[in-house]
């Protein structure tokens, strides 16, 4: 267990969609430097899973059964988080889905307003009621505390059939920025992480067509896996990180800024 510079001993930290893929990763991150982890899944089997992985770090680990694109059940959630733990320094916004049209026109409402209730929605409640008690504790004496949320390339390039995707994740962006400023003064921050293909259960094995084709033009000709965030989430998570705000941080390999 790390006690350097990411210390995150005495910290509480909740990931959301924290049983698997990028979201693990981050959860990893914060156990690995002995922060207490809360996991929100919807998979029970998933998140007795990941509850035993990240125990064997250390630190105390919960997980719940929470649907975020219920708001009733994220308030809920806070609620037993607070009665167990009695505090929230970091919370990682990172549940999502992924589109799974091609075409606009092929778009039905009832797919569309799904997404946008899990992605956008869904991260912004989680985000807004943690915001509620970290501005709580900054009154009463202790400011502090780290909001993330999980973007995607998608916020910056054109995806055909993706736009209500790229759409949630942009307007996450938005959001990040505009907390930044309001909680700033709190010393609350704020930011978002866009990662580029990641190799999870969502978007297949590294050896599919697609990863291979990114792969050949990234600059670290390789996908990124759940691994890859395991020092960012301890980083966004601990006081290291108490003057960076209002940041898109991309993590890619590079895909963003490669020649064309």
């Amino acid at each position: 267990m790390s006690k350097g510079l990411f210390d995150l001993t005495g910290k509480v930290t909740l990931v959301t969609g924290g049983n698997s893929g990028i979201g693990l990763g981050f959860a990893r991150g914060v156990a690995k430097c002995g922060g207490a982890v809360e996991i929100w899944g919807r998979s029970a089997e998933k998140n007795a899973a990941a509850k035993a992985g990240l125990e064997a770090f250390g630190g105390r680990v919960v997980t719940r059964q929470v649907d975020v694109s219920k708001e009733d059940q994220i308030i809920a959630g806070y609620e037993a988080l607070m009665k167990d733990f009695g505090r929230i320094d970091c919370v990682f916004a990172n549940s999502g889905g992924a589109a799974k049209v091609n075409s606009m026109l092929d778009l039905t409402n009832e797919e569309y307003h799904d997404l946008i209730n899990l992605n956008l929605h869904g991260a912004y409640y989680t985000l807004r009621e943690a915001a509620k008690l970290m501005v709580k504790r900054a009154e009463a004496g202790e400011p502090g505390g780290s909001l993330v949320a999980c973007g995607s390339l998608s916020m910056f390039m054109g995806l055909p059939g993706k736009a209500h995707y790229a759409g949630s994740k942009a307007a996450l962006g938005a959001i990040i920025r505009g907390m930044a400023v309001e909680f700033g003064k709190h010393a609350i921050r704020a930011n978002i992480i866009a990662p580029g293909l990641i190799s999870t259960g969502m978007t297949g094995d590294d050896q599919s067509p697609v990863a291979k084709f990114m792969s050949a033009k990234t600059p670290i000709p390789r996908v990124g896996y759940p691994e890859d965030f395991e020092g960012i989430g301890a980083y966004l998570a601990s006081d290291a990180s108490s003057f960076l705000t209002g940041e898109t941080i991309t993590i890619d390999g590079g895909y963003m800024v490669r020649p064309m």
